[in-house]
């Protein structure tokens, strides 16, 4: 697809147009005299252009999104959410394509180009979640890219079953593989981690767990992470979600888990949710570790909150990091662009020349401004083509 952006910002410098040939940024400055008749041309009226956000982190699988209200029954532990979801999910017709649908319509017009979801794996559902954030994504076929990860949320080991339909599911074509707090939940983590990273080796897809246990627990179980990453040469294919455990322990350690974590290009996905411990997000950049954003549950029956809104999320995170300065912000932004965009393994991803014509523009002149007050959106485009405006 090929399309001219005119009077649009970089970084908050002064505004320029932006040139896209074959789906991929072609140029920046004035434009060509001679560009054919029929390439469309887009006034972008001084706002801010930024590369696709990548929610690296949610559950379209969970969402209620597009129902009417639904008052929040969910327990105040773990286990208790769970059983919470899996006893409610059918009252509400999940898992569902349209409620899925539904919120990546909202998504996609936030500017989200790359969307990672964790989806349900049980013996009760089967692969049947698999297919419907499949067929949810089928609907926005070339306007966002969405990928899977095999989540055993009621557990692995401790439901018989399960471990067989993981591997059914990254068989059928399922990017990555999940697990859940291998110790807190599951109580066997070098079983349920081994079980995991056998499957990855085997297969050659992603991992991508869920670790809430926290402390001394959770950074012995990152330390297990790193050991099978480095032996089976999974580097850079590997993911944490939450990693709750990489805070609340002596530094020296934490600095020893950082080092592990960037050797082996693991990446922690953040939320940045409730009250819940954040990675130490600049300290992990400056030792060159990699951090990545995403929303978590957007109004499921784990909680009522979340708009879709990647920007928001983004905010959310600088405002728990206790940022203030613009180059503070752009960490977090960074955390929503890049780092997602790395923990994907995205190639090609970004606003360079050559790079695939995957952004938006935002009302906003300074990317940290976008942050804080994550105005309206002017225009999304993906592969070139416009797929979302206002």
């Amino acid at each position: 697809m090929n399309l001219l952006l005119r009077n649009v910002r970089t970084g908050g410098g002064d505004p320029t147009d932006v040139l896209v040939r074959d789906g991929r940024i072609a140029g920046f400055g004035p434009a060509d005299a001679d560009l054919p008749a029929d390439v469309p041309v887009e006034d972008g009226g001084g706002a801010l252009l930024l590369p696709g956000l990548v929610d690296a982190h949610c559950h379209l699988d969970k969402t209620l999104w597009g129902l009417p209200w639904v008052p929040n029954t969910s327990g105040s532990v773990l286990a208790d959410r769970i059983s919470n979801e899996q006893r409610r999910r059918k009252e509400f017709g999940l898992l569902s394509p349209e409620t899925a649908a539904s919120l990546l319509d909202v998504m996609i017009a936030n500017g989200t180009s790359f969307v990672r979801t964790h989806t349900d794996v049980d013996p009760e559902l089967g692969l049947s979640g698999i297919e419907a954030v499949r067929e949810a994504a089928a609907r926005h076929r070339g306007r966002v890219t969405v990928e899977q990860v095999a989540f055993p949320q009621g557990g692995l080991l401790t439901r018989p079953g399960t471990l067989e339909l993981l591997e059914r599911a990254v068989a059928s074509g399922v990017e990555n593989v999940g697990g859940i707090d291998p110790a807190g939940y599951d109580r066997d983590p070098r079983g349920h981690l081994d079980a995991i990273f056998d499957i990855a080796a085997r297969h050659g897809c992603g991992v991508d767990l869920h670790l809430h246990d926290e402390g001394p627990l959770g950074a012995w179980e990152i330390e297990l992470i790193i050991e099978r990453t480095k032996a089976l040469g999974l580097a850079g294919k590997v993911a944490i979600g939450h990693a709750f455990g990489i805070c609340g322990i002596p530094e020296a350690q934490q600095d020893r888990l950082i080092e592990g974590l960037a050797e082996q290009r693991i990446t922690l996905t953040t939320a940045a949710v409730y009250d819940r411990p954040v990675p130490p997000l600049a300290k992990m950049r400056a030792a060159g570790a990699n951090v990545a954003c995403g929303n978590d549950g957007i109004r499921d029956l784990w909680g009522p909150y979340g708009d879709g809104d990647m920007l928001t999320r983004t905010m959310h995170l600088a405002y728990r990091s206790s940022f203030r300065t613009d180059p503070e912000i752009e960490l977090a932004l960074h955390a929503a662009t890049y780092g997602g965009a790395k923990a994907l393994r995205l190639k090609d991803y970004g606003l360079q020349i050559g790079d695939h014509a995957d952004f938006f523009l935002v009302e906003a002149v300074y990317p940290a401004e976008a942050v804080v007050s994550h105005p309206s959106r002017r225009l999304v485009v993906k592969g070139g083509a416009v797929v979302s405006r206002g």
